[in-house]
């Protein structure tokens, strides 16, 4: 079931679906979301990154802001790399700061600026949390290794990580299938 005010599970976004979303939001809402799509991170984590904590080609997440409180690295896809180079982040400080400067951008502005790009397409069911669901499921259909995702998303068990794994009624046939 899709996400409805706020309840159940975010949908996962297709290819297509991302990036008419990404058409819709500003510069700095692009960057930051792009951060979320290609790395799994969450919206709060995205949104107090510094420019400090892009090191190379890696995006490193300090754990005074990720909710299991434990760093990581997660490297930079060449596309995010292309978002990054063109956008006009800070060199320095928050990367998405807010209205005064001093602290990052909140996240309910974060939420409205994607909702309200969502209602202007009518999509129904996502959330800044489709992002991280569609990185995962990706990767797991992907055939990389679970353990390899929950160690670059952060989750703290493996039982976390699969709640997040989309399994579609084609899979589940295909797998009956097999018998």
């Amino acid at each position: 079931m899709p996400k409805h005010d706020r309840h159940d599970q975010a949908e996962i976004w297709s290819e297509a679906e991302f990036e008419q979303v990404m058409g819709e939001l500003s510069p700095k809402m692009r960057s930051l979301f792009s951060i979320c799509y290609y790395t799994g991170c969450r919206v709060s984590e995205a949104r107090q990154l510094k420019a400090e904590d892009l090191v190379g080609d890696t995006l490193v997440f300090r754990k005074a802001t990720t909710k299991t409180k434990r760093t990581r690295s997660v490297p930079i896809h060449p596309k995010l790399r292309e978002i990054l180079d063109a956008a006009q982040i800070p060199s320095r400080g928050y990367l998405f700061p807010g209205r005064g400067g001093q602290q990052p951008i909140t996240r309910q502005a974060c939420d409205l600026a994607l909702r309200k790009a969502c209602d202007r397409l009518g999509l129904r069911g996502y959330s800044t949390h489709s992002n991280r669901r569609t990185w995962a499921t990706r990767l797991d259909k992907a055939g990389v290794r679970l353990r390899t995702i929950q160690d670059l998303g952060g989750w703290s068990s493996m039982a976390a990580l699969q709640r997040y794994l989309e399994v579609s009624e084609e899979e589940k046939v295909s797998a009956i299938g097999r018998l």
